[in-house]
């Protein structure tokens, strides 16, 4: 099964300029690290050294060689966030999640990191939980910050926020409404389609509003899997040219009622989305 998978990844990708980066990446959003047997595999298949495979593996920092969790953590320990607290910050992180700084909690859900700089020296000490920045953390917030994590950070109020508004959309090959009445999702009729990951396949609701991050699937879907999408429709798989600009995932593109398109990263868990409504872009 291992070497099946391998040799899909690498035909997916032969003759592309950065194929092994995407590989890699492939594979970790399925797993959420990079199993050892597998970079072994990738060598064998690839006709490169274990040596150049663990080599960008370990150069890269989104990469990881141990499982992570679902949430991602980021302390920062250096100067600026040091000296206004940043290590009373990390041990209390730690306490809270009952691990050390490099390490998962048992049930998946945390990974914390210590790291030398977050980019944001005049706001520390700062904490950045799954892209989401928190400034001038004190300890005692520490424990509201694990909770909004848990809950999610993209939650948004959809009956006060006038940034979210419906859209209607079709496939992008067949024109058939990819609108679903039947199964509602913050109040309105979801988007459905096929969606296939690993050796899964089954359906997805995705809210049909603009700014909401609410989906419904037949099988739990890993955090940072690339997903594949298809029209429930004429079967045809919804792909663009495009990639996303943040994760470098396939968007997925779909036609808008009245005129327009949208596109949504294939990556769970990537908030990524464009709304091109004739010349008006919506990121």
């Amino acid at each position: 099964m291992v070497s099946e998978e391998v040799s899909k990844l690498l035909e997916r990708h032969e003759g592309k300029q950065g194929a092994l980066i995407s590989i890699l990446e492939e594979i970790q959003a399925r797993y959420s690290y990079l199993p050892q047997e597998l970079l072994r595999e990738v060598a064998v298949q690839s006709g490169r050294s274990l040596t150049d495979v663990y080599g960008v593996a370990t150069f890269y920092k989104a990469f990881s060689l141990q499982p992570r969790g679902k949430h991602l953590i980021s302390v920062c320990l250096g100067t600026a966030c040091h000296v206004r607290g940043g290590p009373a910050i990390a041990d209390e992180l730690e306490k809270q999640l009952g691990i050390k700084a490099g390490q998962t909690t048992p049930d998946r859900e945390f990974t914390l990191e210590s790291v030398n700089c977050l980019g944001a020296c005049a706001l520390g000490p700062v904490v950045v939980v799954d892209g989401h920045y928190f400034s001038n953390v004190k300890s005692s917030q520490v424990k509201e910050i694990l909770e909004k994590s848990k809950k999610g950070l993209d939650i948004v109020e959809i009956d006060t926020d006038e940034r979210i508004f419906p859209i209607e959309v079709s496939c992008a090959r067949c024109n058939h409404s990819l609108m679903d009445s039947e199964h509602q999702i913050d109040g309105h009729p979801s988007i459905r389609v096929t969606v296939s990951f690993g050796q899964r396949h089954g359906w997805m609701c995705i809210s049909s509003l603009w700014g909401s991050y609410n989906v419904t699937s037949k099988h739990e879907i890993p955090y940072e899997t690339i997903v594949n999408f298809f029209c429930p429709h004429c079967h045809a798989e919804l792909i663009g040219g495009a990639s996303c600009s943040e994760c470098n995932a396939p968007m997925v593109p779909m036609v808008i009622r009245g005129g327009g398109v949208v596109q949504l990263c294939s990556r769970r868990g990537c908030k990524n989305h464009i709304l091109d409504l004739g010349g008006t872009v919506f990121e």
